[in-house]
């Protein structure tokens, strides 16, 4: 009976033993999903604040690219350009670009559409006004022309912004301006 009773003792420790191995194992694994599962929603978080920033950005300089313009126009009615008044503009342009190429590594293609389509119109109208300021304006060029595709930009700013917003999750569709 002493084997028996030795067979039954070895039994009850390993099992004892390999219960608590077991138990362990299972809140190791249980520890690393909770782990995995924070380190994702930081991820997305961190993410999300990455793209926060870069839209309020692209947003802010693109619309100074475009009252720069605006600004620019007038000058060009009221008197002659200064060397001030062009590094304003290419200040405006250049921190556009800036903001955009970000926009071009970060953004979703739902977002890159709209802003690609005001970078475009940006780039567009900014050759107009150099080349009206040099006074080589291409056919039809003037300052009314490039006056209006100026103006025209703003609607392409909501859209992009309307875009950025649905991106964030921020939007509600009731803002307009």
């Amino acid at each position: 009976m002493e084997i028996g009773a030795m067979v039954i003792a070895v039994t009850g420790v390993a099992g004892t033993l390999g219960g608590a191995l077991l138990t362990q194992r299972g809140a190791e694994r249980a520890k690393r999903r909770e782990i995995e599962l924070v380190r994702g929603h930081e991820e997305i978080r961190a993410y999300l604040a990455l793209r926060r920033t870069c839209y309020a950005d692209l947003n802010r300089d693109a619309r100074q690219f475009t009252t720069a313009l605006n600004r620019h126009l007038h000058v060009m009615r009221e008197r002659a350009i200064e060397d001030a008044d062009r590094d304003a503009l290419d200040e405006a342009k250049n921190a556009q670009r800036d903001r955009y190429s970000e926009a071009q590594m970060i953004a979703p293609d739902a977002v890159l559409r709209p802003a690609s389509a005001v970078n475009h119109a940006l780039s567009r109208v900014y050759g107009q006004v150099k080349r009206l300021e040099r006074d080589e304006p291409e056919a039809g060029e003037t300052m009314d022309t490039v006056s209006r595709a100026q103006y025209g930009i703003w609607d392409l700013l909501r859209e992009m912004r309307a875009a950025m917003r649905a991106d964030l999750g921020v939007s509600d569709g009731s803002v307009s301006a």
